[in-house]
């Protein structure tokens, strides 16, 4: 693994603050997916009055909607760092999507967020009366749309891409970005029905974010499994 030290760049901008930030945005993410994934029912056969008519659920779903914001500013620190670590060794073309499915990611897990959230508050006014009304059906099909295929889409492209960094200026190790590239074809080929499949990425975020540390803080150690 290529050290660190032999960056230009890696003075102006420490390995550890990308590390925090993808930790902070794993923590942050997954928070979100497991609320959400407990406090609204997978199938769309079971009945949904269940959980409109419960307060703590709807107040569940409010708080990931509002926890989604901060896990979208922590990733963007994410990969701010990142690019101006790798400075000169960046390649234009896996920057560029490197950047741009990070920010696709992004605008999906936005838009997911305020659909979510524009539900709840709509159930809570008394605007949306009961499962059956369209204008429900509609918010959780574009929620649902927005994270489970295109926010997870992007994701997939997101890990490819660096996966391939990684490979190319050594900065993560060759095992974990082979892992990226195995779960990103997961994500982009796999069918996204299973509700579950999201947690996919920010569980590699959380591991790529604890290999920088343990880069920082202990090289040695992490070469032994590069």
């Amino acid at each position: 693994m290529a050290n660190p030290g032999d960056n230009p760049s890696s003075g102006a901008s420490p390995p550890r603050a990308a590390a925090v930030a993808g930790v902070l945005f794993a923590i942050l993410m997954g928070t979100t997916l497991v609320v959400v994934r407990l406090a609204i029912p997978p199938n769309e056969t079971e009945s949904g009055a269940a959980w409109l008519a419960d307060p703590s659920k709807l107040s569940a779903v409010r708080f990931a909607s509002q926890l989604a914001p901060f896990a979208g500013i922590a990733f963007l620190w994410f990969i701010g760092v990142i690019r101006n670590r790798l400075g000169t060794l960046e390649d234009r073309f896996f920057a560029s999507v490197f950047l741009g499915s990070g920010l696709l990611f992004v605008a999906s897990l936005y838009a997911a967020a305020a659909f979510s959230e524009a539900l709840v508050e709509s159930m809570v006014d008394g605007h949306i009366r009961s499962a059956d009304s369209e204008a429900y059906y509609l918010a959780r099909h574009l929620a649902r749309a927005f994270l489970n295929v295109f926010g997870i889409k992007m994701a997939g492209v997101f890990m490819m891409s660096t996966s391939a960094i990684a490979l190319r200026t050594g900065i993560l190790p060759r095992w974990l970005a082979f892992s990226g590239f195995a779960c990103a074809v997961v994500l982009l080929l796999i069918i996204t029905n299973w509700p579950w499949i999201a947690l996919i990425f920010p569980l590699w975020m959380l591991v790529a974010s604890a290999c920088i540390l343990v880069a920082e803080f202990h090289p040695k150690v992490l070469r032994r499994f590069a």
